[in-house]
C-alpha cells in the first residue's frame, strides 16, 4: 500500500509539474502621452494601444482614471493571445492648466496593475501673460 501511495503521489507531482499556467500577458506601445501645448476646447481624445502577447484570453475588468476630468473607455470583451486593443482617454481639455493624469488599468494580465500616463498643458490662447508681452524699449521708438 506504501509504495502504491507513493506512486501516487509521484505521478501528481510529476503531472503539476508538466502543466503549465497559460497567462494574458498586457504590452503596451507607449505607457506615457504627451499632449504637448494644447488650446482650451482641443480634441483631448488619445489612444493607448497594446496587445495581448501572453497565451490566454486577456480580459481588462477595469480602467480609472486619477480625477473625473479623464474619462477612459476599454474593450469589454477578452482580447485573444495576439490580437490587440485601445484603451481610449478623453481629457476635458476646457481646463486651461498643466495636465499630469494617471490612469489605472487592471486585468486578469500576469501584471495586474499597470499605470498610464498622460501629461501636457491647455492654454487659453484669448488670455496672454503680462510676462509674455515685450514692449520696446524708450530708445528703440
Amino acid at each position: 500500500m506504501k509504495k502504491f501511495i507513493t506512486v501516487l503521489f509521484l505521478g501528481f507531482f510529476g503531472l503539476s509539474l508538466l502543466a503549465q499556467e497559460k497567462t494574458a500577458k498586457i504590452e503596451f506601445k507607449t505607457i506615457e502621452i504627451d499632449y504637448g501645448t494644447i488650446e482650451k476646447g482641443a480634441d483631448g481624445l488619445r489612444t493607448f494601444e497594446f496587445t495581448n502577447s501572453g497565451d490566454a484570453p486577456l480580459i481588462i475588468s477595469n480602467v480609472k482614471s486619477s480625477c473625473g476630468c479623464t474619462v477612459p473607455s476599454w474593450p469589454k470583451t477578452p482580447i485573444m493571445p495576439g490580437d490587440s486593443g485601445e484603451i481610449k482617454v478623453k481629457y476635458d481639455t476646457n481646463r486651461v492648466n498643466p495636465i499630469r493624469k494617471t490612469i489605472t488599468v487592471t486585468s486578469n494580465a500576469d501584471t495586474p496593475t499597470v499605470a498610464l500616463k498622460i501629461k501636457g498643458e491647455v492654454v487659453d490662447p484669448s488670455k496672454t501673460s503680462v510676462l509674455s508681452k515685450k514692449d520696446k524699449s524708450v530708445m528703440e521708438q
